[in-house]
């Protein structure tokens, strides 16, 4: 007679999954906000959009976390590719004006860790506090043989909404209209797979001593790990004050392919390299991976993790409220009218 089998036996671990969602419950119940009417434990969560919206146009958006993962397994920084993973979404979909509600995440592995998934977990309830949005539900798939031990992979889904008079679209922007960027944290979430070939090639490996040797004041892996900055309400707190005509989060294609998503085809973006100074990691990044400048700017964000396109007039009182809100910002550029088969943008 064959032996009895179990989901265990098969590598899934149903009370590690339980014992997952009484961890995360806490989590969870601190980033509750308005319009939440159910939340983590039902088939589906409940969400009632605000009665302050009168014509409330709802706002989508999903990404992951990338490779910027191998690192996090390389060098055990679970605690805050969760924030990258809400700062992916929440950014996205504020491009278009919009305030984030909810967030749900899915989380993969061969085989459930409950500590590291709970550490994940946490970094994503932490970025859900920074974006003002309520952690309402995810999905943990515990699938052996899929993942290798120890690893895991993300997704996540943010919802938000805006007033349908209030969309930024970017219809509105003109020629002599002036770009503003915003400082990143770091590489972010982009461009990981060129900094793990640069990182290898000069250490050898990712979980090298030198990760943790001092890079400007943290470790290097620090650095590396540094999460994704979450702009949400220093951005939002400038659009109640001034008309914003348009919006770019300068994810996967740098600054070059990221601008003009948010331009007509007649108008070009030019960026004054100058402008702002390069942080010390992707100086380390070109230097040692030999990368052409044109390479940097289509690749990485270059210290610019989002830009912000204005009248000129509005300028000076959009940088003083970004530094005020804590957030570094630069006049980085300008708008102008775009030639025939000219680049949307162009970093001179």
């Amino acid at each position: 007679m064959n032996q009895s089998l179990s989901y265990k036996d098969a590598g899934v671990d149903i009370d590690a999954g339980d014992a997952l969602v009484e961890r995360i419950r806490p989590l969870a119940r601190r980033t509750m906000r308005e319009g939440v009417l159910a939340g983590i434990g039902g088939f589906g969560a409940l969400f009632e959009v605000p009665r302050r919206y009168r014509e409330p146009v709802l706002v989508a958006g999903t990404d992951g976390v990338g490779t910027k993962l191998r690192l996090a397994f390389a060098l055990g920084g679970h605690a805050t590719v969760g924030i990258d993973l809400v700062a992916m979404s929440v950014n996205d979909i504020l491009v278009q004006g919009a305030e984030p509600l909810f967030f749900l995440d899915y989380f993969a592995c061969g085989r459930l860790d409950v500590d590291i998934a709970a550490a994940v977990v946490g970094g994503i309830a932490d970025g859900c506090e920074q974006a003002g949005c309520a952690l309402i539900g995810g999905e943990t798939a515990e699938m052996p043989d899929m993942y290798p031990d120890g690893e895991y992979d993300l997704a996540g889904f943010a919802v938000g909404v805006v007033e349908k008079s209030r969309l930024i679209d970017g219809s509105a922007i003109e020629p002599g209209d002036v770009l503003i960027g915003l400082a990143s944290s770091g590489a972010h979430s982009n461009g990981y797979s060129l900094i793990r070939r640069v990182v290898e090639r000069v250490h050898g490996r990712l979980d090298a001593p030198q990760m943790h040797d001092d890079f400007h004041g943290r470790s290097f892996a620090q650095t590396l790990l540094a999460p994704t900055r979450i702009y949400v309400k220093p951005v939002l707190a400038l659009i109640a004050h001034l008309p914003v005509k348009g919006i770019a989060h300068i994810t996967g294609g740098g600054l070059v392919e990221n601008v003009p998503r948010m331009l007509g085809e007649r108008l070009q973006a030019r960026i004054h390299r100058d402008a702002w100074e390069l942080p010390p990691l992707f100086g380390w990044l070109q230097r040692h991976g030999a990368i052409a400048d044109a390479e940097m700017h289509r690749v990485f964000n270059c210290g610019i993790g989002m830009v912000l396109a204005l009248a000129a007039d509005d300028v000076e009182e959009a940088l003083e409220r970004m530094r005020g809100a804590g957030v570094d910002a630069w006049r980085i550029g300008e708008i102008a009218q775009r030639d025939k088969g000219a680049a949307g943008a162009v970093v001179i």
